[in-house]
Parts: structure tokens; C-alpha cells; sequence
């Protein structure tokens, strides 16, 4: 009977086997990158995701899995994350949180594409431009970074860049950015998960499946990006990143002004 059910669901989706396999590549090449990098899936799988499904799906979907994938690179690095910094971020992310769910659950859909496709370009732009680590950040830089950061994070689905530049700015190991990063993303995701919840978004079952669907996908993309980063350069590879983006970001402002 459960799994009856569960076929009737997906049935109601409405994808095609072609559909499928694009939205199950684009899983897998997102959360590669979420590997690497420690954010980044709405930017990588966004793109190609907004063709299937409105971006008030995309972002609660991708949500639930960079909950779990965020858990996965945060345990083992734990150790490192310096709580001061995180405890001046996340009281600013959570108002930006806030305030992202509201504008992605009220504004037209034409509308967020084009503000996602200027979002995403101007993102690869910067990543691309931007070749130095940038220079010592005072402290209340936290407040625009982390307040922006949730915004984009919940109306885009990644608002991790904006943490890193901070934590960049702020931390001179490697190992402490990346790992306040990652406990950073964990509690972004815990708050979206909850305002999605609170408005509903979660009692929606298809999704639920649809999230169940993917997760294998996501578990094999956070694979292949933890043993990639033991093999290559983690600024190389996201700078080869950074411009598939950038092309997926000119083609959806492109596609709204065509539309």
C-alpha cells in the first residue's frame, strides 16, 4: 500500500524519464560542488532546476538536502569552528532568513527569476574578478555580511559566498573558515527548514518524495566533492565552476527578457 501511494506521487510530479535524469544530474553536480566548496547548490542546480519547477520549489527542496549534507562535512571538522565568529553571524542571518522566506513566498515568479539570474552573475562575476584573499574585516562587518548572507540564502538557496568573504576576512586558518562555514550553513538550514515549515511549504506531500527521490543523488554528489578536494585544487576547480554559473545566469536573464 506504501509503496502504491509512493508511485502515485511521483506520478503526480509529472516528469518525463528525460526530465528525471536532468534533475538528478543537476543534483549530483550541485551537491559536488557543495563538497568542495560548502555551499553553492541553489547556484549550480538552480538554472537548470527553474525549467521542471517555480523557485519556491527549488529552494525548500534543496533546503532539506543541504540540511543533511551540511551535517555530513560539519561533524567531522567540528573542532575547529570558532564559536565567537558564529555566534556574531547567526543572529543576523536568522533576520535575513526571515525576511528571504517572506519575499520567495510573495513575489512573482517572473520576477525572482530575473532576480536570481542577476544574483548568480553578479556572484560568478565577483568569484571571477576577485583573485586575493581579501583584507582584515572588522567585526561589525557581520552585520550587513550575515543579515544579506540569510537573505540570499533563503530567497536564492545560497547565501554561503557572503559568509565566506566575512570568515576570509576575519580567520587566517583555512581549516577554521571552512569549519565555521559549515556549522554556519547547518544553522541557516535548521532556521529555513523551520519558516518553511511554520508557512506550510513542508505539507505538501509530493515534495517530501520528490526531496526522498534526490537523496541518493545528493549522497553521491557530497561523495565525489569530499574525494575530490583530496586530489585537486579546491580554487581551481570552483573557478571552472564559477563560469558554468555565470552562463546559467546570463541564459535565465536572457530567458525573462525573452519570456
Amino acid at each position: 500500500m506504501v509503496i502504491e501511494h509512493t508511485l502515485q506521487w511521483i506520478a503526480q510530479l509529472g516528469f518525463s524519464p528525460l526530465d528525471w535524469l536532468w534533475i538528478e544530474l543537476a543534483i549530483v553536480g550541485a551537491y559536488i560542488v557543495f563538497g568542495i566548496a560548502g555551499f553553492g547548490t541553489a547556484l549550480v542546480a538552480g538554472p537548470l532546476l527553474i525549467h521542471f519547477m517555480p523557485l519556491s520549489r527549488i529552494i525548500p527542496l534543496l533546503v532539506m538536502l543541504d540540511f543533511i549534507a551540511a551535517l555530513g562535512n560539519l561533524l567531522p571538522a567540528r573542532h575547529s569552528v570558532v564559536k565567537a565568529e558564529l555566534l556574531r553571524l547567526l543572529p543576523c542571518m536568522a533576520v535575513g532568513c526571515t525576511l528571504g522566506v517572506v519575499f520567495l513566498l510573495n513575489l512573482k515568479s517572473d520576477v525572482l527569476l530575473l532576480l536570481m539570474g542577476l544574483f548568480v552573475t553578479a556572484y560568478a562575476l565577483y568569484s571571477l574578478a576577485v583573485k586575493v584573499r581579501p583584507s582584515q574585516l572588522a567585526a561589525g562587518w557581520a552585520v550587513p555580511m550575515g543579515t544579506v548572507g540569510g537573505l540570499f540564502g533563503a530567497l536564492f538557496g545560497s547565501g554561503g559566498f557572503l559568509y565566506a568573504i566575512y570568515l576570509n576576512g576575519r580567520l587566517e586558518a583555512k581549516e577554521q573558515v571552512r569549519a565555521t562555514q559549515g556549522a554556519l550553513i547547518s544553522c541557516s538550514t535548521v532556521v529555513r527548514l523551520g519558516l518553511f515549515a511554520v508557512a506550510g511549504v513542508y505539507a505538501e506531500i509530493p515534495l517530501l518524495v520528490l526531496a526522498a527521490c534526490l537523496l541518493p543523488a545528493m549522497l553521491l554528489g557530497s561523495w565525489i566533492g569530499r574525494s575530490v578536494t583530496l586530489k585537486l585544487s579546491r580554487e581551481a576547480f570552483v573557478r571552472f565552476i564559477t563560469w558554468l554559473v555565470l552562463v546559467s545566469g546570463i541564459a535565465l536573464i536572457m530567458r525573462y527578457f525573452s519570456g
